[in-house]
């Protein structure tokens, strides 16, 4: 019999639909039967992809004793992390207080009114490595529960004080200057790896946020310190096994420090902040290592997580049949010597497992290993290399697939706008522009209603019943200001603008601090807030990001200030945790540039030499410009106004903090001004 899941949009849930545990969703109605029935609640938070939930629903979840347990002891709520990150959040940060760790599943257990008291993450089924098992722990909490009901309610009492007194105030504080960027820039030096790139030890993240701090830091100010950190960081993970080097696009994370094995999930987030990177490295260096992998990066989006609707899914699991019906982490990305020879022959899988470091031995489990672009001495055959992956793909595909979350989730969605509108322009792709402006679309026609109100989710055609929270304003507002430079159309400028309207009204207190949930949203046992950049843009950074861009389009003061004053958390934490607050620092680094405007009027937008000057400036490095491109007279960008042609030929006006420099008609000069 399905339990209470089985009509809930979430891939994740829906995996739990037929658990014999009696699940309910995160809602009103699940906290009211604990109460009726005087019950404890259980939390179970996990994401589609994650392994090790996976795991524990394996193992206890679907354990008919433990589901009998379960439903006479406990109300059991279920919750994608993805749909209600603000849920997660909440209890996240409880978990992390009170054992000093946190990670997936997250299980914890509440008061009927949804205070915390005893948390964990993954429970085994059997004691193992000094954990309790699930079992114990619930036979614990339920004589706590029965026995000592003051002790517990103590307990969840403190802790929900402890949190209330976390509100973080930095909103009075000013934007960073020149020193804390320098301070940022020195501290991530110190926990800089020159052996391998990336910072910290295993397991190892991209750092994407940080690579785009370093490079409008390079840029703005020529420091080549900052942009070798940022080409070797990047140049090793593109070598290493968390680039799937056949069929392009990035697994989450390493487990080593080499980048050799990865994590093999792939999420949607990290492939578009990654994409846009690259592409940003092209555009600094011209590496043609950092060309190939922003397209191949663009083409996995599109090709792999785009749906029927337009927009882009979730993730890829990180887990796959391994051919015996068994799931096995990394079996559809994993290679012996033998697969090359079956696939390739002798003499080409000769040449494959030098190229690919594939061993004997292995580099992963069961003498199978990650394909890693190893540093070779002399030369490949290109084309005998390009016909190998061709048909190692080509067999891979013939493999069981990963399962794929295919929820929209607005907030990543935005992400991957901004770097296919960026990319489809800097290497003259119309079509990943064409796949940007298709998920834009869908954005509108079904996350955003009348009021412009973001839904956070939607799965086949279908929105979810979760309200968008501050990261989905930002990010999507983000990639409608990149949707609106690359195309012209100054409608995405529009909607910008709606989202950030509910961002200043809806999502910022009087001193400027900014919230994760709206001020009318559903009240948990604290409001979160959180300023720290970790797998995505923080929703506090990405709104000051996209504010600022906003006010540089319109010169709108309100915007500029809100992005001011919401960047003093970058003054507070820049220097101290630069690796956290990655975004924030490059955001910084706009506003230190100005950032720059670009207008650029044509007789008409298909017009050569009117687009040679777009081109040129969307192709400009000046940290966090906004371009605007129409034809003389147009009224499509407030930044078009009073910009006529120059001696009837196209000309671009580059401003910056007021000041305008005389138009150019020539791109040479144009990208000069722009440190193209």
């Amino acid at each position: 019999m399905p339990n209470r899941l089985a009509h809930e949009t979430s891939p994740y849930l829906l995996q739990h639909a037929d658990n014999p545990v009696d699940w309910w969703p995160w809602s009103r109605e699940a906290f009211e039967e604990a109460r009726r029935r005087d019950l404890p609640v259980l939390l179970s938070v996990g994401y589609s992809s994650c392994h090790w939930c996976h795991v524990m629903a394996h193992e206890s979840f679907e354990d008919p004793a433990t589901a009998d347990y379960l439903n006479a002891h406990f109300v059991s709520v279920k919750v994608d992390r993805e749909e209600r990150p603000d849920v997660d959040a909440v209890y996240m940060e409880a978990v992390q207080a009170a054992t000093g760790q946190g990670g997936w599943p997250m299980t914890v257990f509440l008061t009927p009114d949804g205070e915390p008291f005893y948390f964990g993450t993954y429970f085994p089924p059997a004691p193992r490595h000094g954990m309790p098992s699930f079992r114990q722990v619930l036979q614990g909490v339920h004589q706590a529960w029965t026995e000592r009901r003051e002790e517990v309610a103590d307990v969840a009492g403190n802790i929900v004080r402890e949190l209330a007194g976390r509100e973080i105030s930095y909103g009075d504080a000013q934007a960073p200057g020149e020193a804390e960027l320098a301070q940022a820039l020195l501290g991530l030096t110190r926990e800089y790896d020159p052996q391998r790139g990336g910072f910290g030890g295993a397991p190892k993240f991209p750092p994407s946020m940080v690579i785009e701090f370093l490079l409008r830091h390079h840029a703005r100010t020529g420091s080549e310190g900052a942009l070798q950190m940022a080409q070797d960081t990047c140049e090793r993970m593109a070598r290493g096994g968390i680039y799937d080097q056949l069929g392009g696009g990035f697994a989450r994370y390493s487990v080593d420090r080499d980048w050799v094995v990865p994590h093999f999930e792939k999420m949607l987030y990290d492939n578009a902040l990654l994409c846009r990177v690259y592409t940003h490295l092209w555009r600094s260096t011209g590496s043609e290592l950092a060309r190939r992998v922003a397209l191949e990066t663009a083409d996995f989006m599109v090709r792999d997580l785009r749906t029927a609707e337009g927009g882009f899914a979730s993730a890829l699991d990180a887990d796959s049949d391994d051919g015996t019906g068994k799931h096995v982490e990394g079996a559809y990305y994993v290679w012996t010597p033998e697969q090359l020879r079956e696939v390739l022959g002798e003499a080409d899988a000769d040449l494959a497992a030098p190229y690919f470091g594939v061993t004997e031995e292995g580099t992963f489990e069961h003498g199978s290993s990650v394909l890693q672009l190893p540093q070779h001495e002399g030369v490949f055959d290109a084309g005998r290399i390009a016909s190998v992956r061709e048909r190692l793909l080509a067999a891979r595909a013939q493999r069981p697939a990963p399962g794929r979350d295919d929820k929209v989730v607005a907030a990543w969605n935005g992400l991957a706008i901004a770097a296919l509108a960026e990319t489809g322009a800097c290497f003259d792709r119309p079509d990943l522009i064409e796949a940007a402006v298709a998920a834009a679309d869908l954005l509108v026609r079904l996350h955003l209603d009348d009021h412009a109100r973001l839904t956070r989710t939607s799965k086949d055609g279908q929105a979810g019943a979760n309200a968008g929270v501050l990261e989905d304003y930002a990010d999507v507002a983000e990639g409608f200001l990149a949707l609106a430079s690359v195309t012209g159309e100054g409608v995405w400028l529009d909607f910008a603008g709606l989202l950030l309207d509910h961002v200043l009204t809806r999502f910022t207190d009087e001193a400027g601090s900014l919230y994760d949930t709206a001020a009318d949203a559903e009240r948990l046992i604290r409001r979160p807030q959180d300023p720290t950049d970790n797998a995505t843009p923080s929703g506090w950074t990405a709104a000051a990001g996209a504010l600022l861009s906003y006010a540089a389009h319109t010169g709108s003061e309100p915007h500029r200030t809100a992005a001011e004053r919401a960047l003093g958390v970058v003054k507070a934490l820049g220097p101290r945790v630069p690796r956290f607050v990655g975004w924030g620092l490059a955001v910084a680094e706009a506003l230190l540039d100005g950032p720059r405007e670009v207008a650029v009027v044509g007789p008409a937008l298909d017009d050569e030499a009117t687009r040679t000057l777009h081109r040129t400036a969307l192709l400009g490095t000046a940290p966090g410009a906004v371009v605007a491109v129409g034809t003389e007279g147009s009224d499509e960008f407030p930044l078009l106004a009073g910009r006529p042609l120059v001696g009837g030929a196209p000309a671009a006006y580059v401003c910056r903090a007021f000041t305008c420099d005389a138009p150019v008609t020539d791109a040479g000069r144009l990208r000069a001004s722009l440190g193209g």
